[in-house]
């Protein structure tokens, strides 16, 4: 499971031109999930979240997790996080879980941040998304686990 995490300022996801979720100050996630992901890979990387400290503390240090400053996640899928980009001109994704094996993590994966008290929105798993958000620092941390 590979997360690629941004802290924002705001950030929304859109399918057909319609908002599907939205967030103010959090954290946007864009998750890519793996053929070899399962219950311990979900329980690892929303822990290692939901604890993160990426958010400044009034001296200007990330000293604060998303629980501290009272964020929001936006969870969007992304399978093209786990695309083998080491040959040639196109992307292979034979490390990628079949669609039906990475919305079931993906929604279990939710379901955990949820459990964790996280104020969580989402994405449209699957669809062809538009996701706009606003990088505040810019800060940017990408967790595999």
């Amino acid at each position: 499971m590979i997360g690629l995490i941004q802290r924002v300022s705001e950030a929304s996801v859109s399918v057909n031109n319609e908002v599907v979720g939205n967030i103010g100050h959090g954290m946007l996630v864009l998750l890519g999930v793996e053929k070899s992901d399962n219950d311990s890979s979900i329980e690892k990387l929303a822990n290692k979240l939901s604890r993160y400290r990426m958010f400044s503390d009034s001296d200007g240090k990330m000293n604060l997790n998303i629980e501290q400053v009272g964020g929001e996640i936006l969870v969007v899928s992304q399978f093209t996080l786990v695309a083998d980009t080491q040959k040639g001109n196109r992307p292979g994704f034979s490390r990628g879980a079949t669609p039906e094996h990475g919305e079931q993590i993906y929604n279990q994966f939710v379901s955990k941040l949820k459990s964790l008290n996280m104020a969580v929105q989402t994405g449209q798993f699957g669809a062809d998304m538009q996701v706009a958000l606003i990088n505040d620092g810019p800060v940017t941390f990408q967790f595999q686990v």
